[in-house]
């Protein structure tokens, strides 16, 4: 009788230990959860989750037209389309462009460049669009694509007021002669082209007011470029530089460019752009942005 219950309380006594040692245990339970075990990555979830929209082409955001940023590549440095007052870029482009962003319920951010590297971005789709007097041709047609125009461009010849190295707005007047261009620009295509000219040299700039300077100091002969910066230009210049009376070098025309491919934006700003054409608002930006008379 006393072994079975020596057996009967040893059994007890197991019982008892195995129960006070689950007691023991669970506190550590929760550290062992899914929840608890899932804790880190949760936290960095918020990073992986947020770079592909910090890093998707600004484009797609774009074409959606449904709130978010609309980027703008341009140069500021083409009055009266881009022009900077104070540390705020403005001008004819960037009225358009905000017009286009408002209308599409997007809020405008400017990146301001160089033109070439403009021109690079988009097609990179590292801005979604690029405004900054660009023409259209077809060697740019190939690698992106183009709105509705929106201004006819026309294309004269500045020259040093004292110098008359060139007095004649024609191709023929600029063989042999050191010619300054903006890089990239439309006329740096046109003058580079044998079929129209031979000029000594062709001095490309990224900025206009540094072809100004190098005119003003006789180092080049002459700069082709759009009639309205070039009225700038010489409204600034305190009579140092003058615009060649006569017809225009050439005419051509002003779009917005965007990745190549990209019909869905195109689709949505062209109504926007012909829209500010036939009411008039583009001819205010103009008279807006245009100082010199």
């Amino acid at each position: 009788m006393k072994k079975l219950l020596a057996v009967m309380l040893s059994a007890a006594m197991v019982v008892s230990m195995t129960a006070c040692g689950s007691k023991e245990e669970e506190p550590a339970a929760p550290a062992a959860t899914p929840e608890a075990t899932q804790a880190p990555e949760a936290s960095e979830a918020p990073a992986d989750t947020a770079a592909p929209a910090d890093t998707a082409a600004p484009a797609d955001n774009a074409a959606a037209g449904e709130g978010g940023t609309l980027i703008v590549g341009t140069e500021a440095g083409f009055a009266p389309y881009e022009y900077l007052d104070g540390d705020k870029v403005v001008g004819v482009d960037m009225d358009i462009c905000q017009a286009i962003a408002d209308a599409l319920g997007m809020t405008l951010e400017i990146q301001n460049m160089d033109f070439d590297g403009a021109l690079l971005a988009v097609q990179q789709g590292k801005v979604d669009m690029v405004a900054a007097g660009v023409s259209v041709d077809e060697a740019r047609q190939k690698v992106m694509d183009f709105s509705s125009k929106y201004v006819d461009s026309t294309e004269v010849v500045v020259v040093n007021a004292s110098q008359g190295r060139v007095s004649t707005p024609t191709f023929d007047e600029l063989n042999d002669k050191i010619v300054g261009v903006q890089q990239g620009n439309i006329a740096d295509l046109y003058v580079s082209n044998e079929e129209n000219c031979k000029p000594e040299k062709i001095v490309r700039y990224t900025k206009f007011a540094q072809a100004a300077e190098d005119l003003k100091n006789d180092k080049i002969d002459c700069i082709v470029m759009d009639q309205y910066p070039a009225e700038e230009l010489v409204a600034g210049s305190g009579g140092a530089l003058k615009i060649l009376e006569g017809d225009p070098l050439f005419v051509d025309s002003y779009a917005i460019a965007v990745k190549k491919g990209n019909q869905e934006l195109l689709d949505k700003i062209n109504p926007i752009i012909e829209k500010l054409i036939a009411d008039g608002t583009i001819d205010e930006f103009f008279a807006k942005h245009t100082t010199a008379k």
